[in-house]
């Protein structure tokens, strides 16, 4: 038998027109999928919420740019669709939405709902873009470090990455096409590097790594976040969305090489490969820690997560990406390694969201990136340009396996999360 109050809650949901009701539900999922959420956890949260807005059942479709939600209510279907807008990635975004649909009330109606959309909506991102540049800058600096280069590459690298990081901050906030911002980037950054690099030599200064810094630069263009939450979309069968957010980072990637590329013919980049700088094993597993620790706390911060989250993710990428770095040390070739250390990632990252409720992607992307084999891609879009095809293809191939070892790792922790869990 039905209770009094339960009756009251309802005939309040059926008093209220079902289009509002509609309305606050699809705006709820354009803000997850904007914020770069994966598009299963948005249908997940959207049916955790239907019942609440008086609705039987829920349809939803996602692509990269739309969203449409069908919703039965008694016999009657509704159905309405909504864009969503340039794609973008704020993770403390993504948690309140999810704290939102875990908390909302049975009761609520759709105007209460809408408020607190608004207040998330309109809440400023936690850092300025100050400090993001710095905190890239940093990033990029460790991102040199960890490939082997020496202080006047990694100095050089953490000022073009914080230049090019700060002209895409800019350039974005102006609504400019994303692939001409990543392009344009990609040119600041190397573009500082070269600049750097030619002064330091004529003051002195070798710049023995020039490849391992060079690279480090624009490391922060790989868009890590919509590739990362593709592979989980595909593991959830849902292929609409996965291709589209795919097609959408191989887009991203084009057009940092189309940048490297220029940068590459006009400064005459060299890209012959130095032995990495020699230091004492105890120093050189404390600074990849540093290293490791600042590159993934940067990349939190450029996400939008809470400094605490921030710090989180830091210590995730000191223990995954020191794991890889000592299995490489004791003989393990780079694929298996980085697979191992994708695969902790993954691990971890659930066992967070079991307990902290942070969203899995929130740490898994950040200490993922630092991983990513830039060198190899680099010499592959170098090596082509110069017409090196066997060359070419040698680097890609170890740039594919390295990532595809990684995208395994997160894919085998997501498949063994019901045992994890």
């Amino acid at each position: 038998m039905t209770s009094i109050s339960e009756r009251d809650d309802n005939d309040k949901k059926n008093s209220v027109p079902p289009t509002d009701a509609l309305d606050v539900l699809l705006r709820f999922g354009a803000l997850m999928l904007q914020a770069g959420n994966t598009a299963f956890r948005t249908r997940k949260w959207i049916n955790a919420i239907t019942p609440k807005l008086g609705f039987k059942a829920a349809s939803v479709t996602v692509s990269l740019d739309s969203i449409t939600v069908s919703v039965r209510r008694r016999s009657d279907w509704l159905m309405a669709m909504r864009d969503i807008g340039p794609p973008g990635i704020n993770v403390l975004r993504i948690a309140q939405l999810e704290r939102l649909a875990r908390t909302v009330r049975a009761d609520g109606t759709p105007a209460e709902i809408a408020v607190e959309l608004d207040e998330i909506e309109s809440a400023a991102h936690q850092y300025s873009i100050e400090q993001i540049a710095a905190a890239v800058g940093l990033a990029s600096g460790g991102f040199a470090f960890l490939n082997g280069a020496a202080a006047p590459e990694t100095f050089a690298a953490a000022i073009g990455g914080g230049c090019g990081q700060w002209l895409r901050l800019w350039l974005t906030h102006r609504r400019l096409n994303h692939y001409a911002a990543a392009a344009a980037s990609a040119i600041m950054a190397s573009g500082v590097f070269v600049l750097l690099a030619a002064a330091g030599s004529r003051l002195g200064f070798g710049f023995a790594q020039y490849p391992a810094g060079f690279v480090a630069s624009i490391l922060f263009l790989v868009p890590g976040f919509p590739l990362i939450a593709a592979l989980f979309d595909l593991l959830q069968y849902q292929t609409l969305a996965a291709l589209s957010r795919f097609a959408y980072g191989m887009m991203i990637l084009l057009s940092v090489a189309f940048g490297l590329s220029l940068v590459v013919a006009v400064g005459g980049v060299d890209v012959t490969r130095q032995p990495s700088i020699e230091l004492a094993y105890a120093l050189k597993l404390l600074l990849r820690g540093v290293a490791s620790f600042i590159s993934g706390c940067a990349f939190a911060m450029l996400f939008n997560s809470s400094l605490r989250t921030a710090l989180g993710v830091g210590l995730l990428a000191v223990g995954a990406n020191g794991l890889r770095l000592i299995l490489i040390d004791v003989g393990m070739m780079p694929a298996p390694a980085a697979f191992f250390a994708a695969l902790s990632i993954g691990t971890v990252a659930l066992m967070i969201e079991q307990r902290y409720k942070i969203p899995p992607i929130a740490v898994t992307v950040a200490p993922i990136v630092i991983m990513i084999p830039g060198i190899y891609a680099f010499e592959a879009i170098v090596f082509f340009n110069h017409g090196q095809m066997l060359d070419a293809l040698q680097a890609f191939a170890s740039c594919s396996f390295i990532v595809g070892a990684l995208v395994m790792g997160l894919a085998v922790a997501r498949v063994l999360e019901p045992a994890i869990m």
